[in-house]
């Protein structure tokens, strides 16, 4: 992908990754001229909020500060290296989930 690209789409790739809400302004960002870096971090960062919702609602049945931290941890390892990879230009998914959220999340 070429830099003027990915130049256009950092600010849209960046908002993405601001949780729930960002998603959808980026979305909103993304959605007259599509660029091809704003959407798969779009699709990274929408992944990533569904992922911190359904584990949320899983882990809040149980009452332990551990289990707790330990989903709040593994989150943001996730965010910030999909944040990161957003601010440097390159379109790298997320480890272990991002292959898996830009097939699940195409349309």
């Amino acid at each position: 992908m070429d830099k003027q690209t990915i130049d256009a789409g950092k600010s849209a790739a960046i908002t993405s990754y601001i949780l729930i809400v960002g998603v959808l302004i980026a979305m909103s960002m993304n959605a007259e001229p599509k660029n091809p870096f704003a959407a798969f971090h779009i699709r990274q960062s929408l992944g990533l909020s569904i992922l911190f919702v359904s584990l949320g609602l899983i882990i809040s049945n149980f009452d332990n500060i551990m289990i707790s931290s330990s989903m709040w941890l593994f989150v943001s390892i996730l965010w910030t290296y999909g944040i990161f990879t957003a601010i440097k230009g390159e379109m790298r998914p997320i480890p272990l989930l991002g292959v898996f959220f830009q097939k699940w999340l195409k349309s």
